[in-house]
């Protein structure tokens, strides 16, 4: 089998683990805050399902996609899709933001929209023009609104990040269909990352997901290996630890009821199965961020 993007690091954000940081579907923060601690520099890299907004408000970039470098020299909103090797250098007085929008949000906003959102499913550079002003406030509210805590935080900012994907829809070049196997392996990745959104509480086995691929077992594991740097299961395991998590933040639910709710057979293997895969037990992970009440 040919080997696939082979050196290129698999990170969830720039410069950190696997782990998704937060329990949020999404991360926003300024241009500057990473950057600047990589001397302005963003090597080149990709996210295994992760789908990347970057808004370039002031100064200048040179963004690099696949191994095509452009510049930057007015505002625009550069998309990279999952698995699209990409890196970029900022000029030292850069202003704008990365906003970060993983796989199951996406899938949630397909479901709410009742079409794919194509406009995510390939790179494209939209320069902003005389939306500048809109597109400012759309982006400071979405930073805003992440880093704060108030009611409601989610619905507001899924309601932004809404408002955000229908403007670059709405300015979307005609999509160029595959025609290579490089892309149409990262295709075959992004079906099965939708399959697990769609059924990770069922717990099916590899297997399974790949008969439903048309693919082996063998394959998959292989594509997931070398694009996402993570192995079929593990891609499902992370899915199902993100969502535990959530539950333990956002709501009061037992640890049976979060066990059933995930497809867990008995509290204790969900809560074993928890502790592998954070270092910690669901409600000590719950504690750690700021829930005192245990809950059996």
């Amino acid at each position: 089998m040919k080997t696939i993007l082979t050196g290129i690091p698999v990170f969830k954000l720039y410069g950190e683990n696997l782990d998704w940081p937060t329990p949020d579907l999404l991360h926003c923060e300024s241009i500057p805050k990473r950057s600047s601690l990589h001397h302005w520099e963003i090597k080149p890299h990709r996210h295994a399902d992760l789908f990347q907004l970057l808004y370039v408000q002031r100064g200048q970039a040179v963004v690099e996609v696949e191994g095509r470098r452009t510049e930057v020299l007015e505002a625009a909103i550069q998309v990279t899709p999952p698995l699209c090797v990409h890196g970029f250098q900022f000029s030292e007085d850069i202003e704008g933001y990365v906003l970060t929008i993983a796989a199951p949000l996406v899938a949630q906003l397909e479901e709410q929209l009742g079409a794919p959102l194509t406009v995510l499913a390939s790179s494209g550079s939209y320069p902003v023009g005389r939306d500048r002003r809109y597109i400012n406030m759309l982006f400071t509210l979405l930073h805003q609104e992440y880093e704060g805590s108030a009611p409601a935080r989610d619905v507001l900012l899924h309601s932004l990040v809404n408002l955000l994907i229908v403007w670059i829809s709405r300015r979307n070049q005609q999509n160029v269909p595959p025609d290579n196997r490089d892309e149409r392996n990262r295709q075959l990745l992004g079906r099965f990352i939708k399959l697990v959104e769609q059924h990770y509480r069922e717990h099916l086995t590899v297997e399974t997901f790949a008969h439903r691929l048309g693919m082996s077992s063998v394959y998959l594991n292989t594509l997931c290996r070398q694009l996402a740097g993570q192995t079929a299961l593990q891609i499902v395991h992370q899915r199902l630890l993100l969502e535990a998590k959530r539950n333990l933040i956002y709501t009061r639910m037992t640890i049976s009821q979060l066990s059933d709710s995930l497809g867990f057979s008995d509290p204790t293997y969900f809560s074993r199965f928890f502790r592998r895969l954070s270092g910690q037990s669901p409600n000590a992970f719950r504690h750690s961020v700021g829930h005192d009440v245990d809950v059996e």
